[in-house]
C-alpha cells in the first residue's frame, strides 16, 4: 500500500513527500515537469483526466495498490474580481478542484477494493476568511471542503476517510512572492507572529493518513498559526 501526492515536486507537496518517505511508506508524487532524484514521480497534469487515469496506472505498477492520496496540486492567479476575467477565475478552479475531484476519484476505486483509504485535501486559510484578490482560489478551496465533507459520508462505511488541511501562511516559493510589507502585514494577523514552515503542514497531513486518525473523517485542520480563529 502507497501513498500519492500530486504537486509534489516543490513546496508543500514535497515536504508531504519526504514526511512519507521518512516514515519508511512507498510514496510517489505527480509533477508537471521535474523530480527530485530521490522521490519516485510520474508526469501528470491534473486537468487530464487520461494523464491522471495513466499516472495512477503507472504509480501503481511500481508500488502496488494506492490506498492514501493527498490532493495538493494548485495555483493562483489573483486579480480583482472587475479585472478577473472568466479564463482567470475557471483555471484555477479547473486545477485546483475539479483536479482533485478527477484524482481522488480514481484514487478511491484502489482504496475500495482494499477496505481502507486516506483522501486529504490540502486547502487554505483562504478558503475560511477569503481574501481580496482571490475570489477564484478561495471558491477553489473553499469547494474542497464541501467535497471532503461529502465523501466523508459517501465512503466512511468502506473504511475510508476524507479529510482537509487548511495551511495559513506558509514558507514556499509561491509566498515568495509577497513584498516585505504585504508578508509582514499578514504575519501581524497571525497570533503566532510567524510563518509556518512546509514541514509543519507535512507532519499534520501523515497524522491523518495513520491509524492514529482512524476515527477522523470530514475534519478541516488548520495549520495556520491562529490565522483562521473563528472562520
Amino acid at each position: 500500500m502507497a501513498a500519492l501526492v500530486t504537486g509534489g515536486n516543490r513546496g508543500i507537496g514535497l515536504a508531504i513527500a519526504r514526511e512519507f518517505q521518512a516514515a519508511g511508506e512507498p510514496v510517489v508524487i505527480t509533477h508537471r515537469g521535474s523530480c527530485p532524484d530521490e522521490l519516485f514521480g510520474v508526469a501528470c497534469d491534473v486537468t487530464d483526466p487520461a494523464q491522471v487515469e495513466e499516472a495512477f496506472d503507472e504509480a501503481e505498477a511500481e508500488l502496488g495498490p494506492i490506498t492514501t492520496v493527498v490532493c495538493n496540486a494548485g495555483f493562483t492567479d489573483d486579480q480583482l474580481l472587475l479585472r478577473m476575467d472568466e479564463t482567470q477565475f475557471t483555471r484555477v478552479l479547473d486545477t485546483n478542484l475539479t483536479g482533485a475531484y478527477r484524482v481522488a476519484k480514481r484514487g478511491v476505486r484502489s482504496m475500495l477494493r482494499q477496505h481502507r483509504g486516506r483522501l486529504v485535501f490540502i486547502s487554505s486559510v483562504v478558503a475560511l476568511r477569503g481574501e481580496a484578490g482571490q475570489a477564484n482560489y478561495a471558491a477553489s478551496k473553499a469547494g474542497l471542503i464541501g467535497m471532503a465533507r461529502s465523501l466523508a459520508r459517501e465512503l466512511g462505511s468502506r473504511g475510508i476517510t476524507a479529510n482537509v488541511v487548511a495551511p495559513g501562511l506558509i514558507s514556499t516559493d509561491m509566498t515568495e512572492g509577497l513584498s516585505d510589507a504585504r508578508a509582514q502585514q499578514i504575519r501581524d494577523g497571525i497570533p503566532l507572529g510567524r510563518s509556518g514552515e512546509p514541514a509543519e503542514v507535512a507532519a499534520t497531513v501523515r497524522w491523518l493518513a495513520s491509524d492514529e486518525a482512524g476515527y477522523i473523517t470530514g475534519a478541516v485542520v488548520p495549520v495556520d498559526g491562529g490565522a483562521g480563529m473563528g472562520y
